[in-house]
């Protein structure tokens, strides 16, 4: 929040279902949920300022995609290496 854009992961300590808000972030992001294997489960696109989302998969890891650059290239059950 009150943060420029740029990407981000979190990472849990186990499997969960996910609930994000957008309160006071400006503009819109991507977010793909990753299983404990990295292999993205879910995808929010285009998840915009003041709202809320609630996965409906659990996953281990969530990176939200604020970079334009970064948008649109995954699809579910791709392998995705953080680095």
């Amino acid at each position: 929040m009150f943060r420029p854009r740029r990407n981000l992961v979190m990472v849990f300590s186990q499997e969960m279902a996910v609930s994000l808000h957008m309160f006071f972030v400006f503009y819109p992001i991507d977010v793909l949920l990753l299983d404990e294997k990295f292999r993205v489960v879910e995808i929010k696109e285009n998840f915009r300022p003041f709202t809320i989302w609630n996965s409906k998969k659990k996953g281990k890891y969530l990176i939200e995609l604020g970079l334009e650059e970064s948008k649109g290239k995954v699809k579910i059950g791709d392998k995705v290496e953080i680095v």
